[in-house]
């Protein structure tokens, strides 16, 4: 069963149909209790990297989800989701991170808008593979995937690094370590190549 986390912060049902698309036994859940009946665990979300990290605190999915990475079990971070497992955000303030991944989330550059280009960035861009991993088996080098982020993980070039984007700027698209996995962009919302990368986490 895949357990996609309900902390008041994410568009949760595309993420359920996009499984549910793939043949998978999905369920939203709410109360931390049920994480550890999971045989994956899906954090998505949207809104301030503070406000997340308060919800999932009050809901007591911070121990949860800790508890149920430990156990080996695969887990995915998407967009916001992704940008929780790092050190900190300076996101409205400094705010602690799951600390799976080393690095900082910070906003995009005034270099960017100086360019020309908006903040966030919103739309299709292209992903390029860093380093090899299951999350993009059978997955095009430079397949598009679809953004919506105004802050950015400042690790690239890191070991943890398996894809990039280009926005004015190369940033982190895609990171992993051991079980734990993470995307800024939404595979729920990228179409052919989004569900693959779904189906590819199913098989992890």
């Amino acid at each position: 069963m895949i357990a996609v986390i309900d902390y008041g912060a994410g568009n949760l049902r595309s993420v359920q149909k996009a499984f549910e698309y793939l043949g998978q036994d999905v369920r939203i859940i709410s109360d931390e209790k049920d994480v550890s009946s999971a045989d994956r665990l899906v954090l998505p979300g949207n809104g301030a990297f503070g406000d997340c990290v308060s919800a999932l605190k009050s809901a007591g999915f911070i121990s949860a989800v800790n508890r149920f990475v430990e156990t080996g079990r695969p887990f995915l971070g998407i967009c916001i989701g992704m940008q929780l497992l790092f050190d900190k955000s300076l996101e409205f303030g400094v705010h602690e991170g799951f600390g799976y991944i080393g690095g900082t989330v910070r906003r995009f550059p005034d270099t960017v808008l100086k360019s020309g280009f908006k903040i966030p960035h919103t739309g299709w861009n292209y992903v390029k593979i860093e380093k090899r991993h299951r999350l993009f088996d059978g997955i095009e080098d430079g397949a598009p995937f679809y953004f919506v982020h105004s802050y950015y993980a400042d690790n690239y070039g890191g070991e943890n690094v398996i894809a990039s984007c280009d926005y004015c700027g190369v940033f982190t698209a895609a990171v992993a370590r051991d079980n734990v996995a993470g995307v800024q962009f939404h595979p729920e919302k990228s179409q052919k190549a989004g569900l693959k990368l779904l189906s590819n986490f199913c098989s992890m």
